[in-house]
């Protein structure tokens, strides 16, 4: 017991510390909605993380939500993972680089299990990143997402 207490105390000073450097206050909210994210093997919607959270903090808001979504993102906690579809943003507590896949009939997304590679535009367009460099622009990552779906929608 007294580790995992340890493991929640340095989880919380560590969100405190990233929260606070990007300007933000560490509030029970954001720690409920960080805590919710880093325990979900999905990507959920605002509306699927309110659901969840509420039964921690059932006066909680939807608002309070998404500002605590913005708040974790913004600390470099979450991604943000968009829909060019024009479904429903979804979520992203893992902070490491990696890849996904989307389904486009259920707007879900699943992480890749393939190891991020950080030299993957190099790899594929040697010149891309130079070209971009001398027109200003200074690559600072990449994002991979494949999009499909599954033959069984619920999936």
């Amino acid at each position: 017991m007294t580790r995992r207490k340890d493991e929640h105390s340095t989880e919380s000073n560590d969100l405190r510390r990233a929260l606070e450097k990007a300007g933000w206050r560490f509030t029970r909210q954001r720690a409920e909605v960080y805590a919710h994210l880093r325990t979900v093997d999905s990507h959920p919607s605002a509306e699927e993380v309110y659901s969840a959270v509420r039964q921690r903090i059932p006066n909680i808001s939807l608002a309070t939500v998404y500002n605590a979504l913005d708040a974790l993102v913004d600390a470099g906690l979450a991604a943000r993972l968009a829909d060019d579809d024009g479904g429903p943003i979804r979520y992203d507590g893992k902070a490491h680089p990696h890849y996904h896949l989307r389904c486009q009939r259920t707007g879900q997304v699943h992480d890749l299990d393939v190891p991020y590679d950080p030299t993957l535009l190099r790899r594929l367009a040697p010149e891309l990143v130079e070209q971009l460099r001398q027109k200003g622009f200074e690559v600072l990552g990449h994002r991979l997402e494949i999009l499909g779906h599954f033959r069984d929608s619920n999936s």
